[in-house]
């Protein structure tokens, strides 16, 4: 089985209860696979045996101070690599044995080892290599034991604290004796002594402690060797002997094997030579020799052949010295030399992949800037087809307003559905607009009581200052020409030379000044201000369904209510309605202009800050003078007070106080009709046809209703009462 993970129980059925080896190294999954096996695989006989491989390095060449400086390096490697783990063994009571083995290939040591000593469960942690660098590169430890190890070992791999791959055992363990692996060589790493034995891995000492090793007894000479060995519990077991003896062998190999290093072997000094011919000589003269012996003179001549051979041995020498010294400088320079032939190879192809990205890149930015050369020239050709639209479409339009001003130029002229009258009839039915005929006064011009025909006409005449006023001249001709409602003012003529308009007189003025008693005039029963209200929003709802376009008022307010001599109301004033396309009548979709129009504290806001324009624009102003009929209040902030009065309770006494007889209920519920209408966002308003018309219309009927029982006689209190539940008093 391979791949997956066990659970704990599962580990421990499948775990046997002999020895359990974790390999290690310095990475984070080495510390995972301790902690995991130490969880999931020991049992109460079990023991853990940390193996880590060493990867060895030639020092045959360097001599004894580089091996034994080599020697330290490696103890206090060791001591680094095992002293977390010892830390977390001891502090969970495990017994631990370590092992150190000396190896090139990492996998092909630990494999020998599990075959060398029968070990039939190893964990060791996942590799860090990513899947990249797996393509390019030789098989990882893990999966080099999974392929290669026994059969009857159990491998688990452990990452990020659990098995991520598990192969278990297929067979038993190989009968005893069968293949053992052998320590050669003694060496001490730091308290831990390196034991050279033959045969199987020894069990640790039960003697022991936890983590803790028997230190040092003998210290031996490093011997450098590819072969694993034992870091045990226990002192070696060999003598010291032994270890120089395999020390020796050792490095007769390395000096006659290995690569002649100059500095270190070859560096001889002709000054040893002579002493030992020195000594030589010393010990021939203590020899007794007679003053006068015939041997005097021949031993003289040996001696100095000796001094002349010595001087020459060590001129030989020197010169053997700076040869030496100078093929080592030869060899230095060549591998310099090799080293700079490679580093400029190196800086010759990065400066070819650099050009040859700097040729990409310079490609691929002549691309862009040839795209972004093509949009904009397309961009500029659109640009000049759509000021060539433009230019069209104002050309169109200036021709279509200069048609439409010679057409109602025509229409001023040769209309016959009004009556013309000529400026001397004007002047002498406004006896040469006398002040004391004066009745008004608006931004169109003054309007003056005059007879024409035998008929009391009012008589709106164009004030030579008037902005836009032959403009509305002409609007107001051609809207009341061609509508007739009875709660619309009737046009009964014009004088289209000095903008001069004729209406039918309305004996009661306009709704603004008998509201506020203007005058001295009686105020407007209870039942007819709800009367007047339904008249005004049935006059509106006739403007906005005209056909074949809707037309907008612009200026609904109470000034431009006219009242006649029975209180019956007409919209007045339609200079500034404007004709709106029917798709763009609705609330959802409006016109634009470019100007507002209207009177302050009535002008639609979204209108006055969008300047598109729309049917629910009159519902705005229409719900600003149904307050003021309920209150007979200034416009400026009158939503205001009336919301605040609502949510205070205190409503009835916003009522007009000239009213005694308030139905309370029914005027507080036109109140907040009218603060709907009043809304800031058009899509929030009331819906003139089906809501606001139907609740006014039955408003009139009670107020008709009352009036009606009034005339009859039969407004007793108790069916006052009845149809009027909350009177103010």
């Amino acid at each position: 089985m391979e791949g997956g993970t066990l659970s704990p129980d599962e580990h421990r059925a499948t775990s046997p209860s002999s020895t359990i080896v974790v390999a290690i190294d310095r990475d984070r999954n080495s510390q995972l696979a301790v902690k995991w096996a130490v969880d999931h695989l020991l049992s109460g006989a079990s023991h853990i045996i940390l193996l880590h491989v060493a990867v060895n390095h030639p020092v045959a060449n360097h001599g004894f101070a580089m091996a034994e400086a080599m020697q330290g390096a490696l103890e206090a490697e060791m001591r680094e690599i095992f002293a977390p783990y010892r830390v977390f063994c001891s502090r969970n009571g495990v017994l631990v044995s370590e092992v150190i083995l000396e190896e090139a290939d990492v996998s092909k040591a630990i494999i020998e080892f599990i075959t060398a000593n029968k070990i039939q469960s190893i964990a060791l942690g996942a590799s860090n290599r990513n899947a990249f660098t797996k393509k390019f590169k030789n098989a990882d430890v893990p999966s080099s034991l999974m392929k290669s190890a026994p059969d009857y070992c159990n491998i688990y791999v452990v990452a990020k604290g659990k098995s991520v791959n598990v192969r278990l055992a297929r067979c038993g363990v190989p009968a005893a004796g069968e293949g053992c692996y052998e320590w050669d060589s003694i060496r001490s790493v730091g308290p831990y002594t390196r034991g050279s034995s033959r045969g199987k891995l020894p069990p640790p000492s039960p003697e022991a402690e936890l983590t803790t090793r028997t230190p040092l007894r003998e210290r031996s000479l490093p011997a450098w060797t590819t072969k694993p060995v034992l870091l045990s519990g226990r002192t070696a077991s060999d003598g010291f002997d032994g270890s120089y003896r395999s020390m020796r062998r050792s490095l007769s190999n390395d000096f006659l094997g290995g690569d002649l290093d100059f500095s270190q072997t070859m560096q001889f000094s002709s000054m040893d030579f002579c002493d030992n011919f020195d000594a030589s000589s010393l010990a021939a003269s203590a020899s007794p020799q007679e003053p006068n012996s015939p041997h005097s003179a021949s031993q003289r001549e040996v001696e100095a052949e000796m001094r002349r051979l010595r001087l020459e041995l060590k001129q030989t020498m020197d010169m053997y010295n700076t040869a030496c010294r100078e093929a080592i400088n030869a060899k230095q320079r060549a591998k310099e030399l090799q080293l700079s032939k490679l580093e400029e190879t190196r800086l010759l192809e990065e400066a070819r992949q650099s050009e040859g990205e700097a040729l990409m890149l310079a490609k691929m930015e002549k691309s862009r800037c040839r795209a972004a050369m093509e949009a904009a020239e397309a961009a500029q050709r659109l640009a000049d087809l759509e000021a060539q639209r433009r230019r069209n479409a104002e050309m169109r339009a200036r021709r279509e307003a200069d048609e439409k001003v010679r057409a109602l130029d025509a229409i001023t002229s040769h209309d016959f559905r009004y009556r013309k009258y000529s400026i001397d009839e004007i002047e002498l039915a406004t006896e040469s607009f006398s002040d004391g005929l004066k009745i008004g006064e608006g931004g169109y011009g003054p309007v003056y009581r005059a007879s024409l025909d035998h008929t009391p006409v009012a008589i709106k005449v164009l004030r030579p200052d008037a902005q836009q006023g032959r403009k509305q001249f002409q609007q107001e001709v051609e809207v009341l020409s061609c509508i007739r409602h009875p709660n619309m003012v009737l046009l009964l003529g014009a004088c289209p030379d000095y903008g001069c308009l004729v209406y039918e007189y309305m004996d009661n003025g306009n709704l603004e000044d008998r509201l506020f008693r203007r005058g001295g005039t009686p105020p407007i029963p209870w039942s007819q201000r709800f009367r007047i209200s339904a008249e005004i929003a049935t006059a509106l709802l006739f403007l906005h369904q005209t056909k074949p376009e809707p037309l907008v008022h612009r200026d609904l307010k109470p000034a431009n209510i006219l009242l006649d001599r029975n209180y019956v109301s007409k919209i007045s004033d339609v200079g500034l309605a404007r004709l709106v396309p029917p798709a763009v009548a609705d609330s959802v979709t409006r016109y634009r202009l470019t100007a507002t129009a209207g009177t302050f504290c009535y002008i639609d806001p979204e209108y006055q800050q969008t300047g598109k324009l729309g049917v629910k624009s009159d519902i705005y102003s229409l719900g600003v003078l149904l307050l003021q009929v309920v209150t007979a209040w200034p416009p400026m902030g009158l939503t205001h007070h009336v919301e605040k009065a609502i949510e205070a309770g205190t409503f009835a006494q916003m009522l007009d106080i000239t009213v005694k007889d308030w139905p309370v209920e029914e005027a507080l519920g036109f109140a907040k009709l009218a603060l709907k209408c009043t809304e800031l966002r058009r899509r929030d308003r009331p819906d003139l046809a089906t809501v606001i018309l139907p609740e006014l219309n039955r408003l009139r009927n009670l107020g008709n209703a009352y009036e009606a029982r009034l005339s009859a006689g039969r407004g007793d209190v108790s069916s006052h009462a009845q149809d009027k539940p909350n009177v103010a008093t």
